[in-house]
């Protein structure tokens, strides 16, 4: 018996049972590489999520399978997220902003991204995911400068890197000091994008900039191979 049956479209689907393991192996694999890296075993992964390797395997067959998976949910996340700011963004676009953030800290343990530590992978629907989720924190800012609500200087890396920096695990730190500690990280950096700015910011890097250095070594961001 296969684990899957084919969906109204013809695309396979997974059992419930099926399903629920590969949640909870994903789920188990963000946990692992935020503590130890991707080199953690696998089997350590299967243990964690409460299956056997075997099961691991059907998933995933092997570990850079395993990673591009995670990554990719990470980012579908992130996109989804900006994606609803964006449409809030068309009344209130400061407000927008704010929910973009705290959202994703509210979600930082469903996401183990490059930027806060996580792996890198060379996958084409990685790159996309990303370039979309510039032009929606784009449509965001364009808003913001248009209705005098941002300061005009922002862009999109800059809430790529403060999500980034702020959804970062702090070794060591209790759970509700760190969630106080991003509370406070927001508030600084959301008075820093009110238009009445008194400081000049030097120039930024642009987003085909910054996401060229997230590849793994060897690899290229402009002609991304398949793990």
């Amino acid at each position: 018996m296969t684990g899957s049956t084919p969906g109204r479209d013809g695309t396979p689907q997974l059992r419930a049972d099926a399903a629920r393991n590969r949640a909870q192996i994903l789920t188990a694999a963000r946990t692992a590489f935020r503590e130890s890296g991707t080199a953690v075993p696998l089997d350590e992964i299967a243990r964690r999520a409460g299956v056997n390797i075997a099961t691991l395997y059907r998933r995933f067959p092997d570990r850079d399978a395993l990673i591009a998976q995670v990554l990719l949910d990470g980012f579908a996340l992130v996109l989804d997220t900006a994606r609803a700011a964006a449409k809030q963004a068309q009344t209130d676009p400061f407000t927008a902003v704010e929910t973009f953030l705290q959202d994703l800290i509210d979600n930082r343990d469903l996401l183990s991204l490059p930027l806060i530590g996580g792996p890198m992978t060379n996958k084409p629907q990685a790159r996309e995911l990303q370039r979309e989720i510039a032009a929606a924190l784009e449509e965001i800012l364009t808003e913001g400068r248009t209705r005098q609500a941002l300061r005009p200087d922002i862009t999109a890396v800059d809430l790529i890197t403060t999500a980034a920096l702020i959804c970062r695990p702090l070794p060591y730190l209790p759970p509700q000091q760190a969630t106080a500690l991003a509370a406070r990280h927001l508030g600084v950096f959301l008075d820093g994008l009110r238009p009445e700015r008194t400081r000049t910011l030097p120039a930024a890097p642009t987003h085909e900039e910054m996401t060229a250095h997230l590849v793994p070594e060897g690899g290229s961001a402009d002609t991304p191979t398949e793990p």
